[in-house]
């Protein structure tokens, strides 16, 4: 068989061959630390670039908890949303920073980081993406078949192997550092518009305070106001049905 033929298959056997997990395969029970890692570990096994390499690992879960990625378990188990953030967290990891990693998925951990008019429903999302990827996968496919093939047209496979190869990886680079950038450029909006939310959150909460300590502070007025009314009304009461010391005195005094 041609070898040119043979590396082509070679990559488009790679590509078909990388695992996703289907939303209606999550485990709709919640999960223990070794039951989640050993369904990561099961689900995306064949994404290994080496034997060696650990899908998910308790000490990452852990430091994505500490790192705000990730919302901590309850009551040690974790949930079908914590699942999903964690596969969100898996394939961003390898383009984007924990930091970056961190502001997208902020209105997930904290509603109050999100201003917009649909609920955040990590399933939901996750489930539109997914159905995405199977619709567009062959696109992705043909993409990049359709590079392999113009380092051809530039150096020969066989002869040169390296030159035609350096080619395709920066084709494809280029391609991935374009995408980058545009996705550091959405991130950094995101950023911008969490820090002007949690602002606004933060001085609605200090007005509502205040207005709440507003009207602590007259409900208390009015009661003590009231109890003094009612306290003089009292008195009053009192004094009217006591005899009138004057008017006895004379009385006496007649007699």
């Amino acid at each position: 068989m041609n070898k040119n033929i043979t590396r082509r298959k070679k990559l488009l056997q790679i590509a078909t061959s990388l695992s996703y997990i289907d939303p209606d395969d999550i485990p709709e029970i919640d999960l223990y630390m070794d039951q989640l890692t050993t369904f990561m570990e099961d689900k995306l096994n064949a994404n290994k670039r080496s034997e060696e390499d650990k899908t998910m690992t308790k000490t990452m879960i852990n430091n994505y908890t500490k790192n705000n990625l990730l919302p901590p378990p309850d009551k040690k188990r974790y949930s079908k949303d914590h699942l999903i953030m964690l596969l969100y967290i898996y394939y961003l990891k390898n383009f984007v920073s924990i930091t970056d990693i961190q502001t997208l998925l902020a209105p997930m951990n904290n509603n109050d980081c999100y201003n917009g008019e649909s609920p955040v429903n990590i399933e939901e999302v996750y489930r539109k993406l997914f159905n995405y990827e199977i619709d567009n996968y062959n696109d992705i496919i043909k993409s990049i078949l359709s590079t392999y093939d113009k380092a051809s047209d530039m150096y020969d496979p066989e002869t040169d192997a390296y030159l035609h190869d350096m080619c395709m990886v920066s084709m494809l680079s280029v391609d991935v550092y374009v995408k980058k950038k545009c996705i550091e450029h959405l991130i950094d909006d995101m950023h911008s518009v969490q820090e002007q939310t949690l602002k606004q959150n933060a001085q609605k909460a200090k007005t509502a305070e205040k207005t709440k300590s507003t009207e602590k502070v007259t409900a208390i007025s009015k009661a003590k106001t009231a109890e003094k009314v009612t306290a003089n009304s009292k008195t009053k009461a009192v004094d009217t049905t006591k005899p009138n010391r004057t008017t006895t005195d004379s009385k006496n005094s007649g007699r």
